[in-house]
């Protein structure tokens, strides 16, 4: 799994600078809201944001820190799949539906025991993770990532469904995002 490769492929998707009047996120630049870009020490005119920021941001707080560098070990088509739905979405939310989807297949527990729904990449996460794919295999991986797009797909549909201003993104959401 090469994070280089998933960032590139990213910012090909997320384009240049942007500032939607219905997107929450204001201005972004690389698909880098200003909002994280300040947070992490950019304080610069978001048109102008260098490309090696952005970068650095995902692989740090999308890849690094949540531990989806852990789960590429595993399973590399899902830990990409995490790594692109946190950036949309947030660590939390994309790790919440891979542990949501593990306890969903693990046949009441006889595979691997539930996960608590923490939305944290830890040992038992991973281990439930090894377990599922020791288990099931590269087929068993694509069904696993079905599960955490399903999910995705759900909540922004719900995200549209909340506030009609989102229904500006649905589309690109499903197109982009899913599968």
């Amino acid at each position: 799994m090469d994070i280089g490769t998933l960032i590139e492929e990213l910012i090909e998707r997320e384009g240049g600078y942007s500032h939607h009047p219905a997107d929450r996120g204001g201005p972004t630049n690389w698909g880098i809201t200003q909002g994280v870009a300040r947070e992490n020490g950019y304080a610069g005119d978001m048109r102008t944001m260098p490309r090696a920021v952005a970068e650095s941001i995902y692989r740090r707080l999308y890849w690094e820190r949540p531990g989806y560098a852990f789960a590429a070990e595993i399973a590399p088509d899902v830990a990409a799949e995490l790594f692109d739905t946190a950036v949309n979405m947030g660590p939390a939310a994309a790790t919440g539906f891979l542990q949501r989807a593990l306890n969903a297949l693990n046949r009441n527990q006889k595979d691997y025991p539930d996960l608590t729904v923490d939305r944290r990449i830890g040992a038992k996460t991973l281990a439930a993770l090894g377990a599922f794919m020791a288990l099931r295999g590269r087929g068993g991986e694509r069904v696993l990532l079905k599960a955490v797009e399903a999910l995705q797909g759900e909540r922004y549909i719900a995200l549209a469904e909340s506030r009609p201003a989102n229904e500006a993104f649905l589309y690109g959401w499903l197109a982009n995002r899913i599968g």
